[in-house]
């Protein structure tokens, strides 16, 4: 089986530059095996969920929301920051699902782990698939802020979707993996055989514990 493995170079310093609302610029000084001595920044991030929301008409609930740094409003499956302490992915998409999209799910699998910029970033994301939906009242307490509140909810055609992606189209990461990930498994009938919403996520596992030793030091 291919895999990612475990690898921890030597680390000699470690200093946060800037602490954010959300994100936190580190900088690490380390050695490669062969001795070499790097200086690397990352941003260290909580990580996200997002939900792939396919009905039984095979489309796709999107939302159309700004995201300011390119200064552009991307097509985007509902989504969001494993912000809230405690709480576990497969909750927070529920959570997310709800707050978005106003839907629930009875069915949920795991479509794909990915980290977003490895060489840049430490955020890891899990993109969900949700089927067997039903409307639902958005929870109790939330409140529709910044980008949240013209971005919106459709439903488009899968294929459509898939169409678009070829076509570079659409770029959010989470949405085009997200839909050729599961055109993938609708071509071969192994839908059934995702890993379930709960399956272990070891790479955030990871993550959270290389965060809570930098933070011990």
């Amino acid at each position: 089986m291919v895999t990612d493995q475990a690898e921890s170079w030597r680390l000699t310093a470690h200093r946060v530059i800037h602490r954010g609302h959300i994100v936190a610029l580190e900088e690490d000084d380390l050695e490669s095996l062969n001795g070499e001595a790097l200086r690397r920044e990352f941003c260290c991030h909580p990580g996200s969920v997002a939900i792939l929301a396919v009905d039984e008409q095979e489309r796709v609930a999107v939302v159309r929301q700004y995201r300011h740094p390119v200064q552009m409003r991307l097509v985007e499956p509902p989504a969001g920051l494993l912000d809230v302490a405690g709480e576990l992915p497969l909750a927070a998409a529920k959570r997310e699902l709800a707050e978005e999209a106003g839907l629930a799910a009875a069915d949920w699998r795991v479509l794909a782990d990915f980290c977003s910029s490895p060489g840049i970033s430490d955020e890891v994301a899990r993109i969900f698939l949700a089927r067997q939906l039903s409307p639902v009242p958005r929870p109790d307490g939330y409140a529709a802020h910044g980008e949240e509140v013209d971005m919106g909810l459709t439903w488009l055609p899968i294929d459509q979707l898939l169409d678009a992606v070829r076509a570079g189209a659409v770029n959010n990461i989470a949405l085009v993996l997200g839909v050729t990930t599961y055109c993938l498994a609708r071509a071969d009938c192994s839908i059934d055989g995702l890993r379930p919403g709960d399956a272990p996520w070891l790479m955030h596992q990871r993550v959270a514990q290389l965060k809570s030793e930098r933070d011990d030091d």
